[in-house]
């Protein structure tokens, strides 16, 4: 029960699918942890799913719609938190996309959407909850990045590589610019990962899931890629007391695949 009386907010806690993504494997453990889980989703009733799961395992937390991307939805879903628990000792941010496409397909548009979502959606959560960290004397921050910051792949998604680059380094700002206030910031980089959101993502990469499976798999030195449960066992570590000296790290949670390129 590393968490126990903590209050996590969670930014994308739903699942794109049947089976388990990263932020509602994290969403979980972080209620089994002992926390009060809120469980935010664009999608309400994948919200819903994580907080029936949670209930189910008599964990106590509560599932809001919002969009990332709407300053008025994260604010309202901050009170909300505030209204239900009094405050937010963890912030964690899950919420990203693709867009695959080389120079010539990708158009300004795209390009700002993917930007808006997987960087800029990340500040507004971080403007919203840090001053309630500050008043509270600390809290941890866990930003859900992906190996692709630091390691350019097989994939087109230069906009992805660019957003989640910034990601990192925003994070480490925070943790400078907050460290003396008790609040500590850090990355999880996930590497290739078996969830549904790559499923339905990464798919048209490949010439059916089988292969796609099969090369995924073929490409870490672990032979098998990682799950959400990878992502959320990293997630709760560094949110939790075990790593209160620990800020500004990107963790790479990849099965050594960055050692290939580092």
């Amino acid at each position: 029960m590393k968490l126990a009386g903590r209050t996590v907010l969670v930014f994308g806690a739903g699942s794109a699918g049947p089976g388990w993504g990263n932020g509602k494997a994290a969403a979980v453990l972080y209620a089994r942890e002992g926390a009060n889980v809120v469980a935010v989703d664009l999608n309400a009733a994948a919200a819903e799913a994580t907080r029936a799961v949670i209930a189910a395992e008599s964990g106590t937390a509560i599932a809001l719609a919002g969009d990332i991307t709407r300053a008025a939805d994260i604010a309202a879903v901050v009170a909300r938190t505030l209204a239900e628990y009094g405050r937010i000792d963890v912030l964690h941010n899950n919420v990203g996309i693709t867009d695959m496409g080389g120079l010539d397909d990708i158009t300004e548009q795209r390009w700002q959407r993917v930007m808006d979502i997987n960087l800029t959606g990340v500040f507004r959560s971080c403007k919203a909850v840090v001053p309630v960290m500050l008043r509270q004397g600390g809290g941890a921050i866990v930003n859900i990045s992906s190996i692709a910051a630091a390691v350019i792949n097989r994939y087109p998604y230069f906009s992805y590589y660019a957003s989640k680059a910034g990601l990192n380094h925003f994070t480490r700002a925070l943790a400078v610019q907050y460290a003396k206030q008790g609040i500590r910031a850090n990355v999880v980089m996930p590497g290739l990962m078996d969830t549904p959101l790559v499923r339905e993502q990464i798919t048209g990469q490949h010439d059916d899931h089988a292969t796609m499976m099969r090369a995924r798999d073929a490409m870490t030195p672990m032979g098998r890629q990682g799950t959400a449960w990878d992502v959320a066992r990293a997630s709760v570590f560094l949110a939790s007391d075990d790593a209160a000296y620990i800020t500004g790290v990107c963790l790479p949670v990849d099965g050594g695949l960055s050692c290939l390129s580092g």
